[in-house]
């Protein structure tokens, strides 16, 4: 497999960085490369936070942003306005997006090739009880990705967060819809 890279959009307490880390932690246990760099810019929940996530089969000598991502992640759709969110999105890219806007409504950008979107606020504060919707959206990402194994992703949720945690992925996987391919 050639290296993905990946971009991740939430506001600060979503759980962005520790969605990225979760990813990291389930390819490096699946055998493969993987690296997380987080970009905070105001470290103040409910602020914009991004960061850049990439995995591969060989070894990542990059230590860059990620201007082309190959995938974007979007914990929250109110982030579409912000002209950052889609920007350098490759040809055919992947959008993740905890949404349940119309793809219209997202201002989903041409370029974009499968767009998928789940409500994960709405999953997380049904299992959770607020919206920290990082382990849901990981769910949505495991059923449009093949980048990690689906059930050692699943199973790390477990490790780290607890199992009400993987129900909100579990859900997620079976609840997120293609709104474009």
């Amino acid at each position: 497999m050639a290296m993905k890279e990946i971009r991740l959009h939430g506001r600060g307490g979503q759980g962005a960085v520790k969605a990225a880390q979760l990813v990291v932690r389930a390819a490096v246990t699946g055998g493969k490369q993987a690296q997380f760099i987080p970009f905070f810019g105001v470290e103040r929940k409910g602020s914009p936070v991004f960061g850049y996530l990439r995995v591969a089969d060989e070894p990542i000598r990059r230590k860059t942003q990620i201007y082309t991502p190959d995938m974007l992640l979007i914990l929250d759709d109110s982030l579409v306005m912000l002209p950052e969110t889609y920007a350098g999105l490759k040809e055919g890219g992947v959008i993740i997006i905890n949404s349940t806007k119309s793809a219209e409504e997202l201002n989903i950008p041409q370029q974009a090739g499968t767009v998928a979107e789940v409500d994960a606020t709405a999953i997380a504060e049904k299992h959770l009880g607020r919206n920290i919707p990082n382990t849901t959206i990981l769910g949505a990402f495991g059923k449009v990705s093949d980048l990690v194994d689906t059930e050692t992703l699943f199973s790390t949720i477990e490790e780290i967060f607890g199992k009400e945690n993987r129900k909100c992925a579990e859900e997620a996987y079976e609840a997120v819809t293609i709104i474009r391919k």
